[in-house]
């Protein structure tokens, strides 16, 4: 009953890292195309070691992966499988996050980057009506100064472009780093959200909040540790997009039945959830719906509540907002007579 209810529940997904949806299937296609030499004899080998003691030992493979897309059909290839996915699931809208620094770094032209991913969303919303936005992410594990430079190259593509994000190793690497780029994205009139306490404090979230200026946060679990941080979620309506199965693949939490989501969700926050790096985490959105309603034993209603959050925070306009609402309505009162 939850699991069908679920896949035809209309949703968004908000936090997805299109490099982090590389499945070893299509990682072994491309790699013979390009002549890469992997370190994984085959699919089976890769899948083995898609287990991970923290964030860093995930990034690490997350990286040596993306050595594979070079040209723009390998992003196109990439987004589309996504996309293709991800309609199955009945995902109405993806707000997707793209590395550009992960492939300028090997030498792979930013065009090919954004030009194989645009014609993809391009795609999808003619075949499959499906809405999409582009937000760039700076890896914050590198420096200021080579985020400035990749803001720069961006704005050559800046109608492709709709914000801007931080992503990458988060403990010791506060937002505050940022400050400055994130600044310059604004003049652009560029949206901005930020990666913040996933495995960094809640100061990193007021960081990002107060000094980055974003309106969204990504991940945000740590949040629960600040009463005054709560509140001010609350109070200003920031939205948290939450990976749960992300978040136990990484250790933020030992077991799923430990995830704070619920906590969030019952104190009024605006909780959505997304699947991060699906590809290595065994989990799409809907996977990750199901699972953690499961374990927080979410009802109907917590289930609804949260597709329709994903509405509403994202950077979709008003009428186009509503008329999703309008639709969980619709298909939440079929599923009532």
């Amino acid at each position: 009953m939850i699991e069908e209810f679920i896949k035809k529940l209309p949703k968004a997904e908000l936090h997805l890292h299109i490099e982090g949806s590389l499945e070893p299937e299509l990682l072994f296609k491309l790699a013979d195309r390009n002549q890469v030499d992997l370190p994984f004899s085959s699919v089976e080998e890769v899948r083995e070691a898609y287990e991970f003691s923290d964030l860093q030992s995930f990034l690490d493979i997350y990286y040596a992966g993306a050595g594979v897309l070079l040209e723009t059909e390998d992003f196109f290839d990439l987004t589309w499988a996504y996309l293709e996915r991800v309609n199955d699931e009945n995902v109405k809208h993806v707000e997707i996050f793209f590395d550009p620094q992960t492939h300028t770094d090997r030498g792979v032209p930013m065009r090919k980057v954004i030009t194989g991913i645009h014609k993809a969303l391009e795609q999808a919303k003619q075949q499959f009506g499906m809405t999409s936005y582009l937000i760039l992410c700076f890896l914050r594990h590198l420096s200021e100064e080579a985020a400035m430079e990749t803001l720069q190259q961006a704005l050559l593509f800046r109608e492709w472009i709709e914000g801007v994000g931080l992503d990458s190793s988060e403990d010791g690497f506060p937002p505050k780093i940022f400050e400055r780029v994130f600044a310059k994205a604004s003049e652009e009139g560029l949206r901005k959200v930020a990666h913040a306490g996933e495995e960094g404090p809640a100061e990193y979230i007021w960081q990002a909040l107060d000094l980055l200026g974003v309106s969204r946060i990504d991940h945000g679990v740590k949040c629960t540790e600040d009463e005054k941080l709560m509140e001010r979620l609350l109070k200003e309506k920031v939205p948290l997009t939450v990976c749960p199965l992300s978040n136990t693949k990484l250790r933020v939490f030992e077991k799923m039945e430990d995830h704070n989501l619920k906590e969030m969700l019952n104190a009024g926050l605006c909780v959505t959830i997304n699947s991060d790096d699906p590809a290595y985490f065994g989990a799409y959105i809907n996977d990750n719906f199901l699972v953690t309603q499961r374990a927080l034993n979410l009802s109907l209603k917590d289930v609804t509540e949260i597709a329709k959050n994903s509405f509403r925070a994202s950077f979709l306009p008003q009428d186009s907002i509503d008329y999703h609402l309008s639709c969980i309505e619709e298909y939440v009162a079929t599923q009532n007579e």
